[in-house]
């Protein structure tokens, strides 16, 4: 399952610069962790993770759904373009 893309997918409805939206995926420690990291600017950055971390929280509860199948966990990063 390409959970990047499904990430993105998801992700991308949220934001209003489009085009500086990225999923990258980095090397977790743990065997059956995969560690997603969301790019954005500032202003989406903000957006994705919502008041008192809602948004984020409701995409991270949305990505376990599939990640269960494979049984892996996943962690979700919210980080901003430095301006």
């Amino acid at each position: 399952m390409d959970y990047i893309q499904i990430l993105h997918d998801m992700a991308i409805e949220l934001v209003e610069d489009k085009a500086s939206l990225k999923v990258v995926e980095r090397t977790s420690l743990e065997e059956n962790e995969m560690l997603l990291y969301v790019y954005a600017s500032k202003e989406d950055i903000s957006r994705l993770i919502g008041k008192k971390g809602n948004m984020a929280s409701a995409i991270r509860q949305i990505m376990s759904v599939p990640s269960r199948l494979d049984n892996k966990k996943i962690v979700i990063k919210f980080e901003s373009y430095e301006e």
